[in-house]
């Protein structure tokens, strides 16, 4: 069983592992400030564009819609279309991906989109591909967990605080 998702930089930690080990994948991975320059192998830098708010888990984790972005510079060598290409085959894998996380923690990527782009660094451009998609994450504790086994509940007009479980109380049965 993996191990539980605690923060959102594991979402990148665990993609930015499943990219370097792709069989036949061969770029670099990295975030946008660790890119240096196009070289004789393309680049693939994930950054989180965005954590937004969604629906609670069935067990009551916060969720934590993030928007995340893979710009894809190619190698200098490399034909016009090499970014559009490689963009396709990261589509191909980013789908249905939850890197190795656990499922009740990350869901599949939703609304992946491939669109041509600048990498813009100095007075340098490069031009690039960059994919989008939303991925939730829930995080943080379950608010369910109960020795007994038993549901808890919460109205959030009789609470103080909805996250905290501890105001919680058992469903009747």
């Amino acid at each position: 069983m993996a191990a539980p998702i605690q923060q959102p930089s594991q979402l990148y930690n665990a993609m930015a592992t499943t990219l370097r080990n792709t069989a036949g994948l061969s770029v670099q991975v990295g975030h946008p400030e660790d890119f240096m320059g196009a070289g004789a192998q393309a680049w693939a830098l994930i950054d989180f564009d965005r954590n937004a708010p969604g629906a609670r888990a069935a067990d009551g984790r916060i969720a934590h819609v993030m928007t995340v972005s893979v710009q894809v510079i190619p190698a200098t060598a490399a034909s016009a279309f090499a970014a559009c290409d490689l963009i396709a085959v990261l589509k191909n894998l980013i789908t249905d991906n939850r890197w190795g996380l656990p499922g009740d923690q990350c869901d599949v990527p939703v609304a992946l989109d491939g669109l041509p782009s600048l990498l813009m660094r100095g007075d340098q451009s490069w031009k690039a591909w960059t994919l989008t998609f939303t991925q939730t994450l829930y995080l943080g504790p379950t608010l369910l967990d109960d020795p007994l086994g038993i549901p808890k509940f919460a109205r959030t007009w009789e609470v103080s605080d909805i996250d905290d479980p501890d105001q919680y109380t058992a469903l009747e049965a």
